[in-house]
């Protein structure tokens, strides 16, 4: 019999949140949490005018509703562990709610007669403490790109992983490490998209907390190391139709119909698309020219210096997007790039021509995003379409709150920046 249900929501900072239920309540499929939450920064600071968080209104409840289909196995012992949607306690959905946003835009694909399929890339940093407290880098002598085993991992916390992996289901792809250790990939395969995203939440925390027991903090934060690259969360997509076949396949490897829209639409979004889903004053220390990281408002196929990588031939095609990293919200950042390239689709964007140059000297590019988070801001909210697409109530609340991110953070550099964030992401 299990112990207990731990219930769980991911909230606007990409932080996950619950409460540990008893036994008796299991049966149950809601439990109720103050809606002023989404006015909760990293440093706890209450932003009192923060949209649709109600705080001036006497911080009234929401509701986290889930089904019992949804409970699954935990990694914590007997216990179960379940996500769910939020309402507000009218009972309507929470406008707020990144999951509900993900499931309106998967909605508004199936309204089209295609089903999104969603693989997502995570990247994270390992860090130990020294002799002071400090958090720095984890000793991994001898570690390499696409590396493996001990030199890549002396203490084995990513063979944990996996084992509790195997066990409750999640189907990983892979774990290697990167091109600057101490980093590591992490890829789930395809799914339905809200699978897909459930699963990579669930996923990360409970890497995080593997990896903790063994004394290792895993930070998807996008530039823990000013001396290191970034870390992203790359998005990979594609639809099934009517027939279960892959719609954006192409007999010739070159974009169909369906494939060059939402390209277009994702670059017709490019800045916009910043202010959500590279959501943190760190996220710009990852995000420039040269840095594989989506900088550039250009596309090509298998380049990944691009910020749309595509690869169209065969029942595997897909369409990959760069730009992300783990700061967001992993259901908003899936969110808005489904409903950015539905755009493409439906308002006929035009597709520019492909990259030909190598991304780092030579670029045909003339767009990037926004120097920093204010100017990922200032582009999102100057996006009408892509916020109405995504949920304006979402988006304000995230207006809101990143601008005073951005205010939080003007005196904080290098390793104090870093850790505004460090615990959290």
């Amino acid at each position: 019999m299990a112990n207990r249900l731990r219930a769980l929501f991911c909230d606007h900072l990409s932080m996950m949140r619950g409460k540990y239920l008893p036994a008796s309540k299991i049966g149950n499929d809601s439990s109720r949490f103050a809606q002023a939450l989404f006015a909760v920064h990293y440093d706890r600071d209450l932003l009192l005018h923060a949209p649709g968080a109600r705080v001036r209104d006497g911080c009234p409840d929401m509701e986290l509703r889930w089904q019992a289909s949804d409970i699954r196995d935990s990694w914590e012992g007997d216990d179960k562990i379940v996500i769910g949607d939020l309402y507000a306690a009218d009972g309507t959905p929470l406008p707020l709610c990144p999951r509900g946003a993900l499931k309106r835009a998967v909605a508004d694909w199936e309204a089209m007669g295609h089903t999104p399929k969603v693989g997502i890339e995570l990247e994270a940093f390992a860090l130990q403490q020294d002799e002071d407290g400090k958090w720095v880098p984890y000793d991994t002598p001898g570690a390499i790109v696409y590396g493996t085993g001990p030199f890549a991992d002396p203490l084995g916390f990513n063979d944990q992983i996996w084992e509790m992996a195997d066990k409750l289901g999640f189907r990983l792809d892979l774990i290697t490490s990167e091109y600057d250790t101490p980093q590591f990939e992490y890829t789930l395969s395809f799914d339905d998209a809200l699978n897909a995203v459930d699963d990579i939440v669930l996923f990360r925390l409970m890497a995080r907390e593997i990896a903790f027991e063994h004394g290792i903090l895993l930070t998807f934060l996008p530039k823990p190391l000013a001396e290191a690259g970034g870390s992203g969360m790359h998005i990979n997509f594609s639809f099934a139709d009517a027939d279960g076949n892959n719609a954006i396949t192409s007999d010739t490897g070159e974009l169909n119909d369906l494939a060059a829209g939402c390209v277009a639409g994702m670059l017709h979004h490019h800045k916009g698309l910043a202010g959500l889903i590279a959501p943190t004053v760190n996220s710009y220390e990852r995000l420039q020219p040269g840095a594989l990281a989506g900088y550039w408002q250009n596309w090509a196929h298998d380049h990944r210096n691009v910020s749309v990588r595509t690869s169209t031939a065969g029942a595997k095609a897909r369409l990959e997007h760069r730009m992300a990293d783990a700061s967001a919200n992993p259901y908003t950042a899936t969110a808005a790039v489904l409903q950015a390239a539905r755009l493409g689709v439906v308002s006929g964007h035009s597709l520019p021509a492909m990259e030909t140059g190598d991304g780092f000297e030579m670029t045909d590019a003339k767009n990037g995003v926004g120097a920093d988070l204010g100017g990922a801001i200032a582009d999102l909210e100057a996006d009408a379409a892509l916020a109405e697409a995504i949920g304006e109530g979402l988006v304000a609340n995230h207006v809101h709150m990143k601008t005073s991110e951005v205010e939080k953070t003007a005196d904080l550099k290098d390793q104090d920046l870093r850790d505004f964030y460090l615990h959290f992401v």
